[in-house]
């Protein structure tokens, strides 16, 4: 079957220009990206069907390579800051793009043998590579006309345009698109909040109870523990808004990187044991090739051979090298470079390995769309400075300060360009792994991708920053785009490496992320439902809006596979099930692509508001969105049931 075709990598080099470009410049607006692969899915699958030879296997070579681009995207979080601190006037455009393409190729190799450990070796759920791969085969199904991909395809239509319908309602208004209200608690203040996201409730779905439970544990740990206790006493008077919104933005989120840095390490030393199965079975697999059994291994098994990736990795460390030896000139590493190059060198390699696991894992756990990704960049700089005041100590002369932050953010690019585009390989491997795609081209095509995003985004930042600027940087106007990930980045280098960073708050999420650590490998030894420590970071570290609703749909799903296993057909009941939560996503994310060129096009947050703010948009949208997704469930399960003809 055609897999990897001239025609694929074209059409998915020509989404990539359309789904990086609008996810950088959504990000440096609003501080949010979307996942692009479902989107590519959609769009690859009604272009290839009008030829008579596309197959499922090519339009997944199509997603992977317009998704490791848009990914990709997510640089943006690292790269602006060297602007905002006024080292950069501009995006250097080979420096920028070797930069970003040295770090997603390292992600791509490292996430080789991570395949292995964490796709075919291990139950994650991988919620949007799951839903990516059901779209791809209710897509191709759908030819052949059988009943249950027919039920299976109107699941996926009628909750992708009810998602999406529902989405662009709230962008005009007229009903809410997210809902919060401020409130004192005990002697501080604290925030209850959600947003109307047909996206989480099927995320949520796809991950299972267990993952919910844990997301619910850390925003209640966050925002009725940490959060009340960090504003305690609320003076008299205050804006509880502004003093709630500070305060997580400030201090809470602090807290929950260190709690998810405490989780990642403990993940990781789990995950040790088949990250290194995964390495013996990809050299046994190239001794059988080498040996010229190659014919023998399985289709899925046939990843790109372990010694090409093992040179790709050690050869990189040249190419990054020379580029961390141009950023130095002109500051005080240049006087001595070799040995801090030299230790960069094996930052970026120890670091890589971490984070491409770490990344991985979260992604397979909730999803690349909602790992907080920015949280991991936290980490990375926080290492990266930690290592410079080690050699140069902090504080000093400004001018000295400023061209070790500068060093420090540059080094977190290329680790942060792993850790992107391992949270979204792993995703579309599990994609290719449902599929039965062929790992090694899909591995090629995660490689194209890079560098296809690579040659793109320093030219939209450029364009971005000449336009607009960035908040914070000198010269920044009243326009200028906030890029609040790469401020809050950048400040954190400046706090370690000018001595003025607390640590009190990193030390106390690290406390909650030991406790937690123990409380559910206590419960697994009690048999009982587990904690997955990530995912009760993630929910220290997201603001609320973002997870509240990752439990309600991991109820809702919990509750739907309960009485799924109750009927005649329980398996294609529950995949039924999959496929609704899969909608709720590809119309979220499809409206995601187009909204972002609407806001480009038109220079405005809103650009879809007919009224102003007004007290019944939040009842309404509460009513609505309840509404619509008990019809939804209902209309499935009379699917569901239904008996195949």
């Amino acid at each position: 079957m055609a897999e990897l075709t001239l025609r694929g990598v074209i059409l998915g080099a020509l989404i990539t220009l359309i789904f990086t470009a609008a996810n950088v410049y959504l990000g440096l607006k609003i501080g949010l990206t979307f996942a692009t692969s479902i989107p590519a899915a959609v769009i690859s699958m009604a272009i290839l069907r009008l030829f008579a030879t596309g197959t499922i296997l090519e339009n997944n070579i199509v997603q992977t390579i317009a998704s490791a681009a848009g990914t990709l995207s997510a640089i943006i979080f690292v790269l602006p800051g060297l602007v905002m601190i006024g080292w950069w006037q501009g995006f250097p455009y080979w420096l920028s793009a070797c930069t970003i393409a040295l770090g997603g190729i390292l992600g791509v190799m490292y996430s080789v043998p991570l395949r292995r450990a964490l796709v075919t070796g291990s139950d994650l759920p991988y919620p949007e590579g799951v839903a990516a791969a059901e779209v791809l085969k209710v897509g191709a199904g759908s030819r052949a006309g059988a009943e249950e991909n027919k039920r299976g395809l109107s699941a996926i239509l009628l909750s992708a345009v009810a998602a999406a319908a529902f989405t662009i309602i709230a962008k005009t208004r007229l009903i809410a698109e997210e809902a919060a209200t401020f409130f004192r608690f005990g002697t501080g203040a604290t925030s209850m909040s959600t947003s109307f996201s047909m996206a989480l409730i099927g995320v949520g779905h796809l991950v299972g109870l267990s993952v919910g439970v844990a997301m619910f544990v850390g925003l209640v740990i966050s925002w009725f523990g940490i959060v009340p206790f960090l504003t305690a006493p609320v003076p008299a008077g205050g804006d509880l808004a502004t003093i709630v919104g500070d305060t997580f933005r400030t201090k809470a989120r602090f807290i929950g990187a260190g709690t998810i840095g405490v989780a990642a390490i403990w993940t990781l030393l789990k995950i040790l044991g088949p990250i290194i199965g995964g390495i013996r079975s990809a050299l046994i697999a190239n001794a059988t090739r080498k040996a010229g059994n190659a014919g023998l291994l399985e289709l899925t098994e046939r990843d790109l051979p372990i010694g090409i990736v093992f040179g790709t990795i050690i050869a990189s460390m040249l190419p990054i090298a020379m580029l961390l030896w141009i950023f130095a000139q002109g500051g005080p590493i240049a006087a001595n470079p070799i040995p801090v190059i030299a230790l960069t060198l094996a930052y970026v390699l120890v670091a890589g390995i971490v984070i491409a696991s770490v990344c991985g894992y979260m992604a397979g756990l909730i999803g690349a769309s909602n790992s907080p990704i920015s949280g991991v960049g936290i980490l990375a700089v926080l290492g990266a400075s930690l290592m410079l005041a080690a050699i140069y100590g902090s504080g000093g002369d400004p001018d000295r300060s400023q061209a070790l932050v500068a060093y420090a953010l540059f080094t977190t690019a290329i680790v942060f360009g792993i850790a992107t585009i391992s949270n979204d390989n792993l995703q579309d491997l599990k994609t290719g792994q449902l599929v039965g795609a062929t790992p090694w081209k899909q591995q090629i095509a995660l490689i194209l991708g890079v560098l296809f995003g690579s040659l793109v985004i320093p030219p939209v930042l450029d364009l971005l920053n000449s336009a607009f600027g960035f908040a914070g940087a000198p010269g920044a106007g009243p326009n200028a785009l906030p890029a609040p990930q790469a401020a809050l980045i950048s400040a954190l280098a400046k706090g370690v490496l000018g001595g003025d960073l607390d640590w009190g708050l990193i030390g106390i999420g690290a406390g909650i992320g030991a406790v937690v650590v123990l409380a559910d490998e206590l419960l697994g030894k009690a048999g009982k439902l587990r904690l997955p420590p990530l995912a009760v970071g993630m929910g220290i570290y997201l603001p609320m809006a973002l997870t509240l609703l990752i439990p309600v749909g991991a109820l809702i799903g919990h509750l739907y596979n309960r009485w799924a296993l109750r009927q005649s057909n329980p398996e294609f009941a529950e995949r039924m099930g999959v496929l609704m939560a899969t909608g709720f996503i590809v119309g979220e994310s499809l409206f995601g692509v187009a909204f972002a060129g609407i806001v480009a096009a038109t220079d405005s947050d809103t650009p879809l508001a007919l009224v102003g703010e007004s007290h019944w948009a939040v009842p309404l949208a509460i009513l609505i969105f309840a509404g619509v997704i008990a019809g939804l469930y209902a209309r499935l399960r009379h699917w569901a049931s239904a008996p195949l003809t």
